[in-house]
């Protein structure tokens, strides 16, 4: 039945059911409809627009109540054809940058995306969520080897967008200073301007025969780096850093989660940090994505829509966007997370 094509007259009806239950969270009735929007229409045609609207597939009817409440299918029906596309103002996106701007101290990518998850939560009132990139494709800008103790080494690694990263290097022995600042010499001369994917994949052949005259330990130390190459020049960030989330705390107010049981499934929802990776992690390079309800495919997910948007730069990539009950103003959410993914990758460029 979803897939008959709906009148004009469907249509209009259909997008202001589901505009008045975002607004109200109460199912919408005929008699509330033609009210509201002026449709030029009795309430008996509304409601028996409605029935026809529910037997597509688009509307059901609670048990307890005699309005009407939008499916999923609705909603995708709203957010490809009948919603209008609206832009944030200029004073709006000025906030944004405002706020993304403020507080807190940290590594640059993850304080960022930690701050954008909980201001892009608190605009749009539902879960703020971010993903730090894989820094595979991080560009390497310069590094330094800085004397911790005679046993080890701290490379201090500036990456393109990403930051600075440090590492501690076991050495084994003394290393002097005058050899640290030539072997820091050399890899920055063969490693500048890499990835680190391909920094992983070619360091021997880059390192082969580098190891200055003259300095002490310098073979030794260089020999570190070539056998260390796969833990050191890769992403350093603990699994449990890649994902951010604002304040549940926030969705928690929404209607939907009155009842104990659906604030459970919440708060588990929040939890498991493993389903909400994979389920922004194969959002990659897809720009903006909806997904409403059983379109997920995992119960878990069922009664939630998730927005994302791409941000990128300088060969770095992730999501950020935020998760809400099906019920939620799609425009001004989509305007958002659009908006705030837009400044990301102006911040890390």
């Amino acid at each position: 039945m979803a897939d008959a094509p709906l009148t004009e007259r469907e249509h209009a009806i259909l997008e202001a059911v589901i505009r008045t239950y975002v607004e109200t969270a109460e199912p919408a009735g005929s008699r509330m409809v033609a009210r509201r929007f002026r449709l030029g229409i009795s309430p008996a045609t509304v409601r028996n627009t409605m029935s026809d609207l529910e037997e597509k597939g688009y509307l059901y009817h609670p048990h307890t109540s005699a309005g009407r409440v939008p499916t999923d299918l609705a909603y995708r029906l709203y957010v490809d054809s009948l919603m209008q596309r609206q832009p944030l103002t200029a004073r709006e996106r000025g906030e944004i940058r405002r706020q993304l701007e403020s507080g807190g101290e940290g590594a640059a990518i993850e304080h960022l995306l930690r701050r954008a998850a909980q201001v892009l939560g608190l605009l749009t009132q539902e879960l703020g969520i971010a993903v730090t990139p894989r820094l595979d494709e991080a560009t390497l800008e310069r590094l330094d080897l800085v004397p911790i103790h005679e046993a080890k080494v701290l490379l201090v690694m500036t990456l393109r967008a990403a930051g600075v990263r440090t590492i501690y290097v076991d050495v084994p022995a003394a290393i002097p200073p005058s050899t640290l600042a030539s072997v820091a010499r050399i890899l920055n001369e063969r490693l500048g301007g890499l990835k680190l994917r391909d920094i992983r994949a070619t360091l021997p052949q880059r390192l082969r025969a580098s190891a200055p005259a003259g300095e002490p330990g310098a073979g030794e130390l260089l020999n570190v780096f070539v056998q260390g190459a796969d833990e050191l020049f890769t992403s350093p960030a603990a699994p449990d850093t890649d994902l951010h989330l604002g304040r549940a705390s926030v969705l928690a107010e929404q209607p939907e989660f009155s009842s104990g049981e659906r604030l459970r499934g919440l708060i588990e929802l929040t939890e498991r940090r493993d389903l909400l990776q994979q389920v922004l992690g194969d959002r990659a390079g897809d720009g903006l994505h909806v997904t409403i309800g059983v379109e997920h495919g995992n119960p878990a997910l069922s009664g939630f829509t998730v927005v994302t948007s791409q941000y990128r730069s300088a060969g770095l990539q992730g999501v950020i966007g935020v998760i809400g009950p099906t019920r939620m103003p799609y425009d001004r959410v989509i305007a958002l997370v659009e908006s705030t993914s837009n400044l990301i990758s102006e911040f890390l460029a």
